[in-house]
């Protein structure tokens, strides 16, 4: 009797990893960048694609851009059109907490579903090579004597480039609330403007100039990691370099809100199970980000505690009152 139970409940376990198998083998997924193509959003939520489709946890991942706002319009339509629908994620980060408070988005990141944290990567300064601008002493210089005449190019407004170039102005001994910050939407925007001499200096992940600071048009400024990057050896950091300056962005996803229980585990179990896969450790690798993976609940109460540090950050710099 005993033999038989313990047949009929190892039958069951296997019936159940056979469905499992089955349920992400049919999983049909659509991931939003809410971001132009080129950038750190749409990078994640392609390298997401990648991932999941190779590694066979989905069937299918189709990948949409929705520009605007640090990504604030992306989410408000993840709110409202996206309620309930549990083939939906969002690829979000560091830059929306601080978007959400400067836009004063009547959507927020509480109103969704959370799923995990993905990576984290530090931020690099950079200019072009022609600069006279050689190290984080003479850029600190310049800020410091005239913050408004030292043009950034960045991502979003409010967002982690955006509150890196604050916080370089504050430990270079400038006004903070002075800085001459340019947002763009999309990381190839950000570069033709440095490119093109239109602004001082650009502020983004590495992984996003690292070609351009191969081929030589770019030069690193300082990395915002408290060590210098292993694909980077020979780019400062700003510490190291008498500017007491330490900031990571990490990036996230996020589906709608109405979704049930099992919608949930589902998207988040194939989010974990991707996490952990040799396609995306991979990605990771070949782009140099940190695996930064919390699950849901872990990176539900990362998440409230880290908006609350953007938005004492950004008061402080006065981005927001």
């Amino acid at each position: 009797m005993l033999k038989s139970i313990l047949s009929r409940g190892a039958v069951t376990a296997l019936a159940l990893v056979g469905l499992t198998t089955a349920a992400f083998a049919q999983l049909e997924l659509k991931i939003m960048a809410p971001a132009a193509p080129g950038g750190g959003w749409d990078g994640t939520a392609r390298s997401m694609q990648q991932a999941l489709t190779a590694s066979g946890i989905a069937k299918s991942v189709q990948v949409a851009n929705v520009t605007g706002a640090g990504g604030t319009i992306g989410l408000a339509q993840l709110v409202t059109a996206g309620k309930g629908d549990g083939s939906q994620l969002m690829v979000n980060g560091f830059v929306m907490v601080g978007a959400i408070l400067l836009n004063k988005s009547p959507v927020t990141l509480t109103q969704t579903t959370p799923i995990a944290r993905l990576t984290a990567e530090a931020l690099v300064i950079v200019v072009p090579t022609e600069s006279p601008i050689k190290n984080a002493k003479d850029l600190a210089e310049r800020v410091k004597a005239d913050p408004a005449k030292v043009t950034w190019a960045g991502g979003s407004a409010g967002g982690a480039d955006h509150i890196l170039a604050a916080l370089f102005a504050g430990a270079a001994g400038g006004d903070a609330t002075k800085i001459n910050y340019i947002p763009f939407s999309g990381g190839g925007e950000a570069l033709a403007a440095m490119l093109g001499g239109r602004v001082t200096a650009g502020i983004s992940g590495y992984g996003e100039f690292e070609g351009q600071i191969k081929a030589g048009k770019l030069r690193v400024i300082g990395v915002s990691s408290p060590a210098r990057l292993a694909n980077a050896p020979d780019a400062p950091t700003f510490k190291e370099q008498g500017v007491d300056l330490e900031l990571l962005n990490w990036r996230s996803v996020v589906a709608p809100p109405g979704l049930n229980a099992a919608q949930t585990q589902a998207l988040a179990d194939a989010v974990g199970k991707m996490a952990k896969s040799k396609e995306w450790n991979e990605i990771l690798k070949a782009r140099g980000w940190d695996d930064a993976y919390l699950p849901a609940a872990e990176f539900a109460t990362f998440l409230k505690a880290e908006e609350a540090r953007v938005a004492k950050v950004m008061k402080d710099v006065g981005l927001i009152k």
